[in-house]
């Protein structure tokens, strides 16, 4: 288990303390498919958008453990999933390969911006056609003179209607090569580009979503992240924050869920006695329970191994894929635990279940990650 020192606590406990007032409305924001913008202004005065970058641009330079262990916090307060979900894309998609691999002339340019959160960040990488083969990526990026020029289309863009900057993969090169993409910073208003309109979705609703267009569309070449053909180098690396961010939130919205469960376990009563006396109830919240437990488990030591230097490519997938799929099964299993209550809106659980699912797909579907673990095991 990890010491959390008394630095990283005030931190967690200073988000545990906002998440009920960024989450604030958050039935009827999900029901109307609106991004939260008024909790947008509050976290923005907070810092915590700059959790993990340098001091040097407003961020709190915190480590990838600490920036995990406040983002579970978020989880365990704020009932606004996609709000979580946007923050955490917005501070791993723009902002994580911005530090590691952006010149210092995109960091002055962009990195302060990221961490004040006066722009919104996304990446674009799922094409139409290609799904999770990144290496069938079609939108192109030819070089011409001090610029790229930009054409293709990208789909699943997480804060694609109101980012206001976009790290774009696009290839560079001969297509299945790993030295064949590139990562691109665009601007919003950079001629060419056109954001679809926000796509009506299942989950996370109050995480908007939309399609990339690019036609013609040129890109400085001072724009590019790392170099030309780093993009899958740089791609692996966000992704792996991608997981360990995005599901330890998750993690706190599971040990909020489990907490609420057991309470309800406690006082509903039914055919005289109280429901966590049937041993069919209480054996669910104990699966509960060690879902919860497992998948924090799993996330806190691969991002140990992480920050250690070690290799994680397997543990990342194991991490993933028992993180998303516990999601899952414990909103499934409180939505029964509530019956009817957990079925309706007004109790937000039917909404956790729906938000849960997309976990299972986005960052890699889980069948992607079994097939993953198997080429590990040498299958």
């Amino acid at each position: 288990m990890i010491e959390w020192n008394e630095d990283q606590r005030s931190l967690r406990a200073a988000v545990e303390d906002l998440g009920p007032v960024l989450g604030e409305g958050h039935v009827e924001r999900d029901a109307a498919g609106e991004f939260a913008a008024e909790a947008w202004k509050v976290l923005r005065e907070t810092g915590l958008l700059g959790l993990p970058f340098g001091e040097r641009w407003g961020g709190l330079g915190q480590d990838l453990l600490t920036t995990m262990h406040v983002l579970e916090g978020l989880g365990y307060t704020c009932r606004d999933g996609g709000f979580s979900f946007s923050l955490s894309t917005h501070m791993v998609s723009t902002g994580v390969p911005l530090q590691r691999f952006g010149s210092a002339e995109l960091k002055d340019r962009y990195l302060t911006r990221v961490c004040d959160g006066s722009i919104i960040g996304a990446h674009a990488i799922t094409e139409p056609e290609g799904g999770s083969d990144v290496m069938a990526m079609r939108t192109s990026a030819v070089r011409d003179g001090d610029h790229f020029v930009l054409n293709g289309s990208k789909t699943f863009i997480s804060n694609g209607p109101l980012a206001d900057v976009v790290v774009v993969y696009a290839r560079t090169g001969k297509r299945g090569s790993p030295a064949a993409i590139t990562a691109f910073l665009v601007d919003r208003d950079t001629p060419g580009l056109t954001a679809g309109r926000p796509v009506a979705k299942m989950g996370l609703r109050t995480s908007p979503l939309s399609e990339l267009y690019f036609d013609d569309c040129r890109v400085p070449a001072a724009n590019v992240v790392g170099s030309t053909g780093a993009g899958f180098l740089i791609l692996d690396h966000v992704m792996k924050w991608e997981i360990l961010c995005s599901f330890i939130i998750n993690v706190g919205e599971m040990q909020h869920r489990l907490e609420r469960c057991v309470d309800y376990a406690r006082t509903r009563v039914q055919f005289g006695q109280k429901i966590g006396s049937f041993q069919s109830v209480s054996n669910r919240v104990v699966e509960m329970r060690i879902a919860v437990e497992t998948a924090r488990k799993w996330l806190y030591d691969t991002a140990v191994k992480l920050q250690n230097g070690q290799t994680v490519t397997a543990d990342l997938a194991v991490a993933k894929l028992v993180a998303s799929e516990a999601n899952v099964s414990t909103a499934l299993s409180a939505v029964q635990l509530f019956g009817g209550y957990g079925y309706t809106a007004e109790y937000g659980l039917e909404k956790d279940l729906r938000n849960a699912v997309a976990g299972t797909i986005y960052s890699g579907t889980s069948d992607i990650q079994r097939q993953r673990i198997a080429s590990m095991m040498g299958l």
